[in-house]
Order: C-alpha cells, then structure tokens, then sequence
C-alpha cells in the first residue's frame, strides 16, 4: 500500500489513564472561545473559518490584572479535534497539578484544525485552507489582541503530539520569528514514505467517495490518505475533492508522492538551520513502542549534527499511553524553564 505520512497511529480517539489531582490545586480557568481565520477563508473544501479553541487562564489570571503572561500553543493530532485532546492529556488536572508543583503561570492555547477528512496536517492548502498561518499568525494576533500576554516570540512555545508534533516541527521551522520554544511529543510524519500498490479494493473505496463528507464511512488508514493529499497534493482543476491521489487506475503516481515527500521535515529540515539555531530550546519525545521512534530519533540527530542544542527522550510507553503524563511532568516544566516571563526589556 501507500503509506500515508499522516497515519503513523493506527487508532482514532483513545481513552488514556491520567494523574489524579493533586488535593488543594489552585484551579484554572477554561474558555472555549472561536477564533476567525482569514488564512482559511474560501478553501474548496469548505472548511469553516471560525475554529473553536480552547484557552487555560492559568490560577492568578483573574485577581492579578496588570500581570501578563507567556502562551503555548498545542496542537491535537489526527483523528481528534481541541476537545479530544483535552481529554487525552487531562488537560485540567495535569494544568492544575503542574502550577501546584511550581510550573510558573502560563496561558495555554489549544485551536482545533480537525478537517472534513480528520486533519489538517497544519499546513498551506488552497484545498483545505492555510492551517499553517492560522497558527503561526492568524491565532497568535487574536490571543495578544484579547488576553494579557507577552507578546513577543521569547515568550511564545509552540507543541503537539502526533500529527500535532508534525505541525510544531513544520511550523517551527517555517516560523521562528514567532517562537521561542518547541516541544515535539512523538511527531508524525517527519520523513517520506516509500510507495508500494495500493490494493484495488482500498482504491475503489477511495474513488467512491464524491463529497468530502463521504470520507467519515473510511477506514482510519483511507480516511488519513485523503487528509494527506487534501493538505500536500490538493488539486484546485480535480473536482469534487479538489486533491490528487498517489494512486490513479492501479498506478503509483511519483509526481505526487514527490509533492508529498517535500512536505516531510526530515526533508526540508537542512533549509532553516539558521531558523532552529534562535529557539532557546527544542525538545523531542516518543514512547519506546510507538513505530514514529526512528524517525523522531533521526530528527534529533540532525540536529545535532548542526550544533543546535536540543533533548530527545525515549520513554517508556506507546503512542498515547503515557501522554497525560508527558504533558504534565516534561511539558509544562519545559516551557516554565525555557519560556521568556519577564515583561520589560
């Protein structure tokens, strides 16, 4: 088959195990909130412009007015939208618990860029809509403009998990003007897959789809082609989808799989060194049976080989397992150690 880049995980929406909270935890505060973006307007896909976000207002941020704050932003992998990822990363209690230990305050953004066909992949798309700068841009302006942040990139972290973690190493990449810290937890889709034949029972269920409403009846695996070549092979000319498939009548189409491979950051990586090398730190992790360790591994050495610092873990866990965890122990220290929270200069 095709490997999609998009469809490492193999499953959808999880139930994780998460920590119990911690008795007398100061509480946060959660707004769920929609964020217009001009950067998604008029995508052939229909994608709506206004996406929900959710935003954790951190204990002190109602009695200390004057005070300000540094945001991170996280993005949700495939298959889920803002609310899911909440839910995998217990994102009250491990907040909660995380300020309680001694997590300086912070305001945490989750947007959701759940698409038609499960995922935006956070990239540039006439066909699903410019995810990439609804992120990096569109996002960030609203939060400065509507809460007491920070506003400048040393203030600014940048995460995800899965194909959350893809985004933050794209967009990380693309936009290191606007961040200050990255935090990688088991990114997807880092390198380019090697093609083989698509099975033509997979590929009559592919054709069959005439509406991107169709795609919900897929398969995980076929639902994930179709969000990768919305996002990395889109086709303004190809109605009703808009895209093109890297397989067309039992045939492995290299020109798209060449499109889809130059989306992948172990490919562009080499192309913004100078752009990683102002991060004041990058992290990277991923459990010891997720099958995305190689690559994140590999990630990690070529960053190393240029001289930029950054941490890479291999815990013990799967692809979700230990996420809730992760985001409360590692992450959230992460950006309390390395985020700028000083307001003047």
């Amino acid at each position: 088959m095709v490997m999609a880049m998009a469809a490492a995980p193999s499953t959808a929406q999880v139930a994780t195990a998460g920590p119990a909270p911690i008795e007398g935890a100061p509480a946060v505060t959660i707004e769920r909130i929609k964020v217009h973006a001009p950067s998604i307007e008029g995508n052939l896909e229909g994608e709506a412009a206004d996406r929900d976000v959710l935003v954790v207002l951190p204990p002190g941020y109602a009695k200390e007015r004057k005070r300000r704050y540094p945001v991170v932003y996280a993005l949700h992998g495939y298959s889920i939208g803002a609310e899911q990822w909440a839910g995998e990363i217990h994102l009250q209690t491990a907040a909660q618990n995380g300020f309680a230990r001694g997590v300086k305050e912070m305001i945490l953004v989750l947007p959701d860029s759940r698409t038609v066909h499960n995922g935006s992949m956070y990239s540039r798309s006439e066909t699903t809509g410019d995810f990439e700068t609804f992120i990096s841009r569109d996002l960030v302006a609203y939060v400065d403009g509507h809460y007491r942040t920070i506003a400048r990139r040393e203030s600014r972290g940048l995460a995800g998990h899965s194909m959350g973690g893809y985004g933050t190493s794209r967009i990380g990449m693309k936009h290191a003007d606007m961040f200050g810290a990255l935090y990688m937890m088991s990114p997807c889709c880092l390198s380019a897959r090697p093609a083989g034949q698509m099975d033509a029972a997979a590929m009559a269920q592919l054709e069959a789809v005439r509406t991107p409403a169709d795609s919900a009846a897929l398969p995980f695996f076929l639902r994930a082609q179709l969000a990768t070549a919305a996002a990395w092979s889109p086709n303004p000319k190809n109605p009703p989808l808009y895209l093109d498939l890297p397989v067309k009548n039992g045939e492995v189409r290299s020109d798209v799989l060449a499109r889809w491979a130059a989306n992948a950051p172990l490919a562009f990586v080499d192309q913004y060194v100078s752009d990683l090398r102002r991060y004041r730190a990058i992290a990277i992790d991923v459990g010891d049976r997720d099958g995305l360790k190689d690559d994140a591994r590999t990630l990690h050495e070529v960053l190393d080989r240029y001289g930029i610092a950054n941490s890479f873990e291999i815990y013990e866990g799967d692809h979700t397992s230990r996420v809730a965890w992760r985001f409360q122990d590692q992450l959230l220290p992460f950006f309390s150690r390395n985020l700028d929270f000083e307001t003047a200069k």
